[in-house]
Order: structure tokens, then C-alpha cells, then sequence
């Protein structure tokens, strides 16, 4: 098996050969799963995030449920993440971390009450493992809250075991993009 380093570095090479109307096209299907998946459709409170360009693209799916359910978006501190309420696209700035365009209203500290995080990463696996880009962040924020974890990825991401450590935080189910 590959390392994680490995992993990443074959990852990104297969995300730079789709192009950005190939991966929106993608996105839909993995969104179309989300939206008949019974742990979503009950949340009030969604942990999601807003897509770079080389992740499953959130942004429509996002504003599209923003009016239903309380949604929250991470944002770069140093090391850590934020975790901030979404109030329109609009109101989005670019973050410190990746210019990831990040939300500057209110902090969310109430761990307890999401229901539902949907994960990027680099890479998962039928056993709900998950790849990410290496720095940490969504590892910390998964060990904080018992809500249901959801990985999203490209079909070429989801490989057949990934490499991982004792701190890394298994997803509860994984959807994966249509060919």
C-alpha cells in the first residue's frame, strides 16, 4: 500500500486531468445522494464546507439548503478551524488559510448540537477511513462532536484502503461521485 504521502501526491495529479465542468458535473451525483440519505434530511445543523476548486463543488448545494437548515462552514485560524454560521454567500471573505472564501459572522461552539458534518479529502475507502490534506484541521474538529460524518469524494478517490493512523476519525458513510 502506498503512504499517505504517496497517496496525496497520485490524488492530486488525477484532480488536475478533470476539469472544473467535469467536477461540477460529478458533484451533482454525490449531492443527489446526500439529499435522499436519512441522517440528512433530519439535521438541523450541518457542519459542510465551501469547496476549492479541486473538491466536490458545495457552493449550490449549500445556498440551496441554506433557507432549511442551519448551516455552518469552517474558517482558518493558525492551526485550528473556526467553526462560523453561513449567512450568504455574500457575506463570505477570503480566509488567511487557502483564501477559501470563509464566513466572518458568529462562532458556533456548541459541539453537541450538529447533526451532520460533510467531509472533503483526499482520499476514502469502504471502511469509512479518510485521507486528508495533511495539516490536521478536520481531524480535530471530528473528535470534538458525535454527529453523523459524511465523506464526499470523486470517484477516483475512493480507493480500496487508505493509509491511516490511531488519530485519524472514520467517516459513518462515504458518497462517491458517478463516472
Amino acid at each position: 500500500m502506498m503512504d499517505k504521502k504517496e497517496v496525496r501526491k497520485e490524488i492530486r495529479r488525477l484532480k488536475k486531468l478533470c476539469f472544473p465542468e467535469e467536477k461540477k458535473r460529478k458533484s451533482q451525483s454525490v449531492w443527489e445522494q446526500v439529499e435522499q440519505d436519512e441522517h440528512f434530511l433530519q439535521a438541523k445543523v450541518v457542519l459542510a464546507y465551501w469547496s476549492m476548486d479541486d473538491e466536490v463543488f458545495t457552493h449550490d448545494f449549500v445556498t440551496r439548503w441554506a433557507d432549511r437548515k442551519t448551516f455552518l462552514l469552517p474558517s482558518v485560524r493558525g492551526e485550528e478551524l473556526d467553526i462560523r454560521y453561513f449567512d450568504g454567500a455574500e457575506k463570505l471573505v477570503p480566509g488567511e488559510g487557502y483564501a477559501i472564501p470563509e464566513p466572518v459572522g458568529e462562532l458556533f461552539e456548541d459541539w453537541e448540537k450538529i447533526d451532520l458534518i460533510l467531509v472533503p479529502g483526499m482520499a476514502f475507502d469502504a471502511m469509512g477511513n479518510r485521507l486528508g490534506r495533511g495539516k490536521g484541521y478536520y481531524d480535530k474538529v471530528l473528535r470534538h462532536t458525535p454527529a453523523y460524518k459524511i465523506g464526499v469524494c470523486f470517484d477516483f478517490q475512493f480507493l480500496k484502503a487508505v493509509p491511516t493512523e490511531a488519530h485519524d476519525v472514520r467517516m459513518d458513510n462515504v458518497y462517491v461521485s458517478g463516472k
